[in-house]
């Protein structure tokens, strides 16, 4: 295809094109502001106001975001309202072309509501068999057990996951304020999982420095770091993260919105980090939250950070590299997206 630059028109029809994976998303933030209206007139017999409707996504920090994520999990009622969700995520993997997703659920706010565990693991594995079956898309899901509500929750969490067991939650991951949770708080329920043979993930590095990221490796043997972008401060981390080619899930939309290392897009450390052969990922991290979509995001790594379609190309085959799936299929999805990639033309 050559290094000539295209316009955001044809960068956008050329990657419809290709399969991609993500891995780094939360299934709560794929639901629409059409879905949450819905869910606000049958919550409160009313219409969401337009400053409502402006307030909920009005934020500058991370704990700011988390705020309005919980609040939009309080607009939940039912266990049928996940119907929602799926509906939504289902339309946004569709439109990105993701045929592969890991994705986060945060059960804590919804036990608290009185739902029950059980009855939600159903209804995912019903709407993910069925988003499997018309839109041929794989999504798996790990559980937040969440910094933000302590290990003791955490460890409730878990036990829930062991108790309904379910070939489509494959781990943990441990979200939440980073600040107020540190990673080795929550040891003893990492260790068990990994104990019981379950995938384990954590945020690290996104609102705290890289001494939050080593705590991840040591205290919980993270298998992905979520964000990882103050890993460029230092120097040893990076060789390790390298050495190790642990991944990466970068999310630059997020990190930009929160405020907290990266002001703007074109001073993200993902093109650092890349050049220096750590493995990167893309991702959106939570899309209606922040107004992004994954085209979105490779569109800014494009246009913002002027890396070249070839390097987009290994960033969408380190998607599936990083993932959870066999190392058969991830053979099959890099070979698919290489095929894709060669016989789609990108005009000059």
């Amino acid at each position: 295809m050559g290094e000539s630059r295209v316009d955001k028109d044809t960068f956008y029809a050329f990657m419809k094109h290709i399969p991609k994976a993500e891995i780094h998303l939360h299934i709560e933030a794929v639901i629409t502001l059409d879905s949450v209206k819905k869910l606000y007139r049958s919550r409160f017999g009313t219409d969401m106001s337009k400053t409502e409707q402006d307030t909920l996504f009005s934020y500058s920090d991370l704990n700011g975001f988390i705020k309005a994520f919980l609040k939009v999990q309080d607009l939940f009622q039912s266990v049928s309202d996940f119907d929602l969700v799926f509906a939504d995520f289902a339309d946004y993997l569709a439109g990105n072309n993701i045929v592969y997703c890991e994705a986060f659920f945060a059960p804590t706010a919804f036990l608290k509501k009185g739902f029950d565990y059980g009855e939600m693991i159903s209804n995912f594995s019903r709407n993910i068999a069925a988003i499997k079956e018309k839109k041929n898309i794989t999504i798996k899901l790990l559980v937040d057990v969440s910094r933000t509500f302590g290990c003791d929750n955490a460890m409730k969490n878990y036990m829930l996951l062991k108790q309904f067991p379910c070939s489509d939650v494959i781990g943990i991951g441990l979200g939440g304020a980073e600040q107020k949770g540190p990673s080795r708080n929550f040891e003893p329920v990492f260790d068990q999982a990994k104990k019981d043979g379950f995938h384990v993930v954590a945020h690290a590095g996104e609102d705290v420095g890289p001494e939050s990221i080593w705590d991840a490796i040591r205290f919980l043997h993270a298998e992905r770091i979520g964000h990882g972008i103050t890993a460029v401060q230092d120097s040893r981390l990076m060789v390790y993260l390298k050495e190790t080619r642990l991944p990466l899930e970068i999310c630059i939309t997020s990190n930009v919105f929160t405020r907290k290392f990266v002001k703007k897009p074109e001073n993200h450390p993902i093109k650092e980090m890349f050049h220096k052969n750590l493995l990167v990922t893309v991702n959106t991290d939570d899309p209606v939250f922040f107004k992004t979509t994954l085209i979105d995001e490779y569109w800014i790594v494009y246009n913002k950070l002027n890396f070249t379609m070839e390097q987009i190309k290994t960033l969408i085959c380190n998607g599936f590299t990083a993932s959870f799936m066999s190392a058969d299929l991830k053979k099959d999805f890099i070979a698919s997206v290489e095929k894709v990639w060669n016989g789609t033309a990108l005009p000059d």
